[in-house]
This record gives C-alpha cells, structure tokens and sequence, in this order.
C-alpha cells in the first residue's frame, strides 16, 4: 500500500506538468513524456501533445538511443561477475579477429579505448543496418582514433564491439540475452528491439517554421547495442531504481555502485559530466546524477537517477531536436528533490551480534602526527575513520574475514587497515597503508616512524 510519504504533493506534481509542458512547448515537439519514480515504483508521470486529446501516458514508447548503451554494459558486467570475462581482458581474447588491437573490455566500457565516435559513411542511424553488416564495416580502415587509456572519446562502435562480446559469450543474440537476463527480471516488458503499439512515431521538426517531416526508424543491425531500444517512461523507471540500488537477479548492488565510479577524467571543456562503465555522470552543486541520454532521428531520451535522495526522472520526446529532454529528466528529479526531500533513515543500534567489545574499545581519537581523526564502529564490523576538525581523509572500511579491514573511499579505497598490538596484547597503533596512528600525537615509543624528540612537548 502506498503511504502519504511516498504519494506526491499536488504542488510538487503541479510543478511536474509544469515542466513537462514548457519542454514540449519551447522544444516545439509532437509530443513529450515526463515520470517520476522514487521509493521503488513509479509515482508520477505527465505528458502534452501537439494533438488535442491524444496525449502519450507512461506506457507509450519511445526509441531511446544512447540509453541502449547502459543495458548493454550490464550484460557485459553480469558475464564479469560470473567469471566468464575480466574487465582487464583485451577485447580480442574473447573476440577475435577485429582489429582493435589490446583494448580491453573496460577501456571500452568508460569510452577509453580511443576508436571512433562513428562507423563510415553513411550516417549509421539513418541507414538500415543491412548496410553494414559485419564487424569491419562498423569499425572501418582505422578504427583508433586516439591511444588506448589516455582520454575519454565517445565511440558508438565500440558498444557494437561489446554486443558482439556479449553474443560471442552467451551463444545467442544480444536482444536475446538481454530480454531474458536484464528486461524480464526487471519487469521491463515494453523494452525492446522493435515498436509495438501504442508508440510514438519520430518527427523532425523544421527549424525555421511550424511544420514537420517523418523520421525513418531503420533495424540498426549489429549496431543494435549501442542505440536500438524502445522503451517507455514506465519502464526506465524501474530500470533507474536498479541503477540506484541493484537487484540480485541481474546485478548486484556493489556491481552497479562499481558502474558510477568514473572510468577517465571529463571530455575537455566538460568537467561537468563523467562517465563511469556505461553511465554517464553529471556533477552539479546539488551533487550527482547518474543514468545517461539518448537520441536516435526522431526521438529523444533522458534517464537520471539522484541515488541520495533515491528520485528518477525520465523524459521522452518524439522530435529529432529542440526539446532538451537530458536536462527536463534531470529537472525533474531537483523538483521531487527540493520540494520533498528524502527523510533520513531513523537511527538505530548496532545488532548485538556486531558489538565487539574490543572493537569498541579501539574507538574515539586518533593521531597520525599532529592530525586528529575519530575512529567510528559502522555495520558488520566496519569502521569509519574521519577528521575531527578541518579537511582530511574520511573513509570507510570493510572488515575483512582474517582480520583488519580494507578502505572503500577515495584515497584510501583498496588500502588495510590494521591494529598493531605490542607482545603483551596491548594496542600499540593502527597502520593504515603505512601511517601510523597513536592514541596521543606523536606517542613516545618505537612506533612513531622516526621516533619522537627525547625532550618531550615544550613551550618557547
């Protein structure tokens, strides 16, 4: 049952269809879709229409393009997580034969492996796929365009080249996989390959004038991985709760965490958006959203995802260009968010299986040198080590089954924690990577690397 928190205002669904139908009206489009979704299901949708009592609702597709992409990376990683590939993996190990050289699999998860943004002549998206219908045509006499690793440079073929992967893999189509481990667990029954009433049909819209030519919507071949999808604004909702939060029948919620971690710095002159294995990240003052755009001749998509304050928004338009659907998505999730912000989780103690009196004792100050830190118990015997007072290093730790613990934030992500005892038992220290807290800054005694002035703390 839904409870009144989850329900939206009436002003914040006002403001909503506010958004939604300036978009349509300013963006000049046949039609535009908006949803919200947020604690786990979808709670509002709204649309507007050129045509006067047919408007879409959240059931009716729309191609999505680029957004294809995100599907597509996590076929490739559930084939990591199960042991069939490595991310490290040059492509041609798997796939042989294309031409690409070393470039692995993450290289071309993160847009890092320097192809080509595009196949050859002619336009790719406009053509059907019959046109190219081999790996070569897709990638062309020169495929790399830039040093494998060095920088981010957006490549349509290379998600053709992780399609193949995934067929190459599995033993059977991309569309095939995809509907059987991604669409159907997620419920995601209007996603697909092909339209099937009731759908948008795509238009260009002229620049200069009110009037509008259809759009040809073409089978994009072994190019399908990397744009070819339908999909409604009921069904990217789900699929933006998975991205915020995992589901254990298709990817696990550290896998998807792992999906958000930025893969190479931001496109030149774009510091703010990144992008992590097969999602792009946009970095604002209000933190940063996840998901990914998409546009195809005749349609337009935007997916975001604020995973803090656990609101989707998707936006959907049947129009070549004007409406800016990636910032209409992203608009929506700041009207949920600002308006009706996400009520923390009430505090509760720790199970009394996790409370450790050793460990509670390591708690409270520590020093590493002059610098104080609190050292913090956290869930399932990790622990938090943050700054008392001024910038510092703040990270969490895992606790690891031998003992110790292993960093998953920022600098210290990957390092060991450990407790340093002296032969009696008694805690001498903590090293964390090398750096030694002591309960006192600078402590007496051997485990200050260095050592410590003879004459002790003085004055002037």
């Amino acid at each position: 049952m839904t409870s009144a928190f989850e329900a939206l205002l009436p002003t914040t669904e006002r403001s909503l269809l506010h958004r939604v139908a300036r978009a349509q009206s300013e963006g000049r489009a046949p039609s535009f879709v908006g949803a919200v979704a947020r604690g786990g299901a979808m709670v509002w949708s709204g649309s507007r229409s050129c045509v006067e009592g047919h408007a879409p609702d959240a059931d009716t597709q729309y191609r999505i393009g680029s957004i294809t992409k995100v599907f597509t990376a996590v076929l490739v990683l559930r084939l990591r997580d199960e042991g069939l590939i490595g991310l490290d993996d040059p492509l041609e190990k798997h796939l042989p034969g294309t031409g690409v050289g070393e470039v692995t699999v993450a290289q071309l998860l993160g847009h890092t492996a320097g192809l080509a943004a595009e196949t050859p002549s002619p336009w790719w998206e406009r053509t059907p796929g019959t046109s190219r219908p081999e790996l070569s045509d897709v990638l062309g006499e020169t495929p790399a365009l830039h040093p494998a690793g060095r920088s981010f440079h957006y490549s349509n073929p290379g998600y053709t080249l992780l399609g193949s992967l995934v067929e190459a893999v599995r033993g059977v189509s991309w569309e095939e996989a995809l509907r059987t481990e991604v669409l159907e667990p997620l419920g995601m029954g209007r996603t697909m390959g092909e339209a099937v009433a009731p759908h948008a049909g795509g238009w260009a819209v002229h620049p200069w004038a009110d009037v509008m030519l259809p759009e040809p919507s073409e089978d994009l071949g072994v190019m399908a991985p990397a744009g070819q999808l339908w999909s409604t604004a009921a069904d990217l909702c789900r699929f933006g709760l998975f991205l915020a939060k995992g589901d254990d029948r298709v990817l696990s919620a550290s896998t998807v965490a792992e999906m958000r971690v930025p893969a190479a710095p931001p496109a030149v002159g774009d510091a703010q958006m990144g992008y992590g294995l097969g999602i792009q990240l946009a970095h604002g003052e209000n933190g940063t959203l996840i998901g990914h755009g998409g546009s195809l001749p005749g349609f337009l998509a935007g997916l975001w995802v604020d995973v803090d304050q656990d609101v989707v928004g998707v936006a959907l338009a049947n129009a070549t260009s004007g409406p800016l659907t990636g910032v209409v998505a992203a608009d929506l999730v700041r009207i949920v968010a600002e308006a009706e912000p996400r009520l923390p989780e009430p505090w509760r103690p720790l199970p009394a299986d996790e409370v450790d009196q050793e460990l509670l004792a390591l708690t409270g100050p520590w020093y590493w040198g002059t610098y104080s830190y609190g050292l913090r118990l956290g869930a399932e015997r990790g622990v938090v080590l943050e700054p008392l007072r001024g910038a510092g290093r703040r990270a969490r730790f895992r606790a690891l089954p031998e003992g110790g613990w292993i960093g998953l934030d920022g600098y210290y992500a990957g390092e060991r924690l450990r407790v340093v005892r002296r032969p009696d038992g008694s805690v001498s220290h903590l090293d964390l990577g090398s750096f030694v807290f002591t309960r006192e800054p600078y402590e007496p005694g051997d485990a200050v690397p260095g050592g410590t002035d003879a004459e002790g703390w003085r004055g002037l």
